[in-house]
């Protein structure tokens, strides 16, 4: 039996417009209940007493800003499988949709394990250890800041580049999206270099947003024409 369009443009993973909210809408919301809540975190090199008075001061604060970045992680993953499924049936044949997958995936477990290091932290009902709370908080901000930019990046530029190239987004905008996936990539200089680290909200929040619209602007399919061969066709 033969498979109708309709049917045909359903497979493939779900839409990709609703993932991307609801991972972009967790993390805000994580990062809102975190500052509203307990005010801005200490940079991840002050000295250990301060890190460690700074998640004592709202425990359930600091819990339910942990929960909230957990579950992003979630639909993030997904989000990327799709895409990458989404890029396959559009016929990308590059190294671009793999590396976009494992940039997603990496992104997401970071997180997962980024939110699980800070609820450790204050999940107790006594107040962790200073040194044990500084060397739990800097592991989240490695995984949770540098590495899920970094992560972020590779999942955009993966996307951006065969984009551009096949004229799936507007020029400018993939563009735009090549420009936060290259923040991404050098965000991890943040490691060594304190100021450095504005980089990574831009990264986290601009490129929220840019997947956010990118995912309800990616064709479901392609056209077919003669005189547009495939990415990756020789």
């Amino acid at each position: 039996m033969t498979d109708s369009p309709t049917h045909r443009s359903r497979i493939g993973g779900p839409p990709l417009g609703p993932l991307a909210i609801v991972t972009f809408a967790l993390t805000l919301a994580g990062v809102l209940t975190l500052v509203l809540g307990a005010g801005s975190a200490p940079a991840p090199f002050a000295p250990a007493s301060q890190l460690s008075e700074w998640y004592a001061t709202d425990a359930l604060t600091v819990r339910i800003a942990a929960t909230l970045q957990f579950g992003a992680a979630v639909p993030l993953g997904i989000l990327a499988a799709s895409v990458y499924a989404r890029q396959l049936r559009l016929g990308v044949r590059v190294p671009g949709p793999v590396i976009g997958l494992y940039g997603g995936i990496a992104a997401s477990v970071m997180l997962m394990i980024s939110a699980l290091a800070s609820w450790a932290i204050v999940a107790g009902p006594e107040a962790a250890d200073p040194g044990v709370a500084a060397a739990f908080a800097r592991f989240a901000f490695t995984l949770g800041g540098v590495g899920y930019a970094v992560g972020l990046g590779l999942l955009i530029a993966g996307i951006a580049v065969p984009a551009l190239i096949l004229r799936f987004v507007p020029r400018w905008f993939a563009l735009v999206g090549l420009l936060i996936a290259l923040i991404g990539e050098i965000s991890f200089l943040a490691l060594a270099i304190d100021p450095l680290q504005f980089l990574l909200p831009i990264v986290r929040f601009g490129g929220g947003v840019w997947l956010i619209v990118v995912a309800f602007a990616l064709p479901r399919a392609r056209a077919r024409r003669a005189s547009t061969p495939r990415l990756g066709d020789s």
